[in-house]
């Protein structure tokens, strides 16, 4: 499954079920840029079993503000719906690894 980029309308019917990975980012933002290949592989390597979500916050930032995104990039896992993880910074893929093995 591709990396999803959706609006804030299309936001809760793609989280509301089973698990996703949700990556707050800008395009202008150094940290974002190094985290989006382990995001990418991360998508590739959960396939059909994770979804994977880029948010951009200059663009949906209702759902930056619901989330309480204060520093990018930040990740949020949630498992149908609920907040599991929040993660800000850069972080290397074990620790998505880890959060995300845990849920699924």
């Amino acid at each position: 499954m591709p990396v999803l980029h959706p609006t804030t309308e299309e936001f809760e019917s793609v989280i509301g079920s089973g698990a996703a990975l949700v990556d707050f980012y800008a395009d202008w933002c150094g940290p974002c840029k190094m985290l989006a290949p382990v995001i990418d592989k991360l998508s590739e390597e959960y396939d059909g079993r994770l979804k994977v979500v880029k948010v951009n916050v200059d663009e949906e930032r209702e759902l930056a503000s619901r989330f309480e995104v204060a520093s990018i990039p930040s990740v949020v896992i949630l498992k149908d719906g609920e907040q599991k993880a929040f993660e800000v910074g850069f972080q290397p893929i074990s620790v998505y690894r880890e959060i995300i093995d845990g849920l699924i």
